[in-house]
């Protein structure tokens, strides 16, 4: 990945557009997940993390932050961020305590992904009817599906728990297979026999 340069901008404004970001690649129960945090805190989880995962995840985050992300697995807020996944993973933990970086969604998905994150707790599911109706929108089900694809943080703002109203598991961005799995892994469903 080359440098980027913010074109039309002098040297002081392209300084005030960037944020620095660091990733790391981590292994999980359902593949590689690559995280990335700023100062702000965790911005960014992608699953499937393969090499080819990793560099178009990190072009598209270093494009929004104005700045390429430096690989720093060490840094303190990814550390964090891979002790509360792998207890989680462990089934030691049940909610996230991590300072989370919003900036990559905005508008009514922020909206949806703040009240699942707050709302929605280890072991239980909601509809997407019922997400769009807690958040004042009752006919936005559809909307709410879509928030839910444009999740940036998924696992730690439990996506996977959001379920269709038939009892469908619905869709998921990570894959049905990795969706079942986190749910089987907070009791919602039972555990693959293979």
């Amino acid at each position: 990945m080359g440098r980027r340069t913010v074109v039309g901008m002098n040297e002081d404004q392209r300084q005030e557009g960037r944020r620095q970001a660091v990733w790391a690649v981590v292994g999980s129960d359902i593949g590689p997940l690559l995280l990335a945090a700023t100062g702000e805190g965790l911005v960014t989880v992608a699953f499937h993390a393969t090499d080819e995962v990793r560099d178009r995840t990190l072009d598209r985050l270093g494009s929004r932050l104005g700045t390429e992300p430096a690989h720093a697995p060490q840094s303190p807020p990814l550390a964090e961020a891979t002790g509360q996944l792998a207890e989680y993973f462990a089934g030691e933990r049940r909610g996230f305590e991590l300072p989370l970086d919003w900036s990559l969604i905005s508008g009514f998905n922020r909206q949806v992904l703040r009240e699942l994150a707050s709302g929605v707790p280890y072991g239980s599911v909601v509809g997407y009817g019922d997400l769009a109706r807690r958040v004042g929108q009752p006919r936005a089900a559809q909307a709410v599906g879509i928030a839910m694809g444009a999740n940036p943080l998924p696992v730690v703002v439990p996506c996977h728990r959001v379920v269709e109203s038939d009892g469908g598991i619905g869709g998921f961005g990570g894959g049905l297979e990795t969706k079942r799995r986190l749910l089987a892994l907070e009791g919602v469903l039972p555990q693959p026999l293979f």
